[in-house]
């Protein structure tokens, strides 16, 4: 299954006057930069985790702080926006 589906997805790419080596390059590309994301949304999450003084999991999830969740969210969404505008040059 997985063959044919790539299969076709070549083929298509050579009937629209992509390369195979200009599909494999955005498909690398866009690994890289998936997991240089994931790998900055980790670190950051950790910076916030250390620095506050108190558990974020308790805080969010227990005492169900919904403007703790915002900041947070704010947070993911800059780091989105940051590895968004580096995709793009």
């Amino acid at each position: 299954m997985m063959t044919t589906t790539m299969t076709l997805f070549v083929a298509q790419a050579e009937s629209t006057g992509l390369s195979v080596n200009s599909l494999v390059r955005g498909i690398v590309g866009s690994l890289v930069y998936s997991t240089i994301g994931l790998v900055m949304f980790a670190i950051a999450f950790l910076i916030i985790n250390k620095t506050v003084p108190f558990s974020l999991r308790k805080e969010i999830e227990d005492d169900q702080n919904t403007a703790l969740g915002i900041v947070i969210a704010s947070v993911i969404l800059g780091i989105a926006m940051i590895v968004s505008a580096a995709v793009h040059g």
